[in-house]
């Protein structure tokens, strides 16, 4: 993961990201990644899984 945080509190899940990082261009080269889970990870203790992308338009 990058630049992903994940937290659970009782039955709440918590996801929580820098949105002033930057990890480059996406392989499309259309946008520019904040954050990323790269794929669908498992959330701790728990049978959810989270897929996740942030990403922002080039300029």
């Amino acid at each position: 993961m990058k630049n992903v945080e994940m937290k659970v509190e009782g039955n709440i899940l918590t996801i929580t990201v820098d949105l002033t990082k930057e990890f480059g261009p996406s392989s499309s080269g259309k946008t520019i990644i904040i954050a990323t889970t790269e794929g669908n990870v498992s959330i701790i203790d728990r049978d959810e899984k989270v897929g996740l992308n942030v990403y922002r338009k080039k300029p």
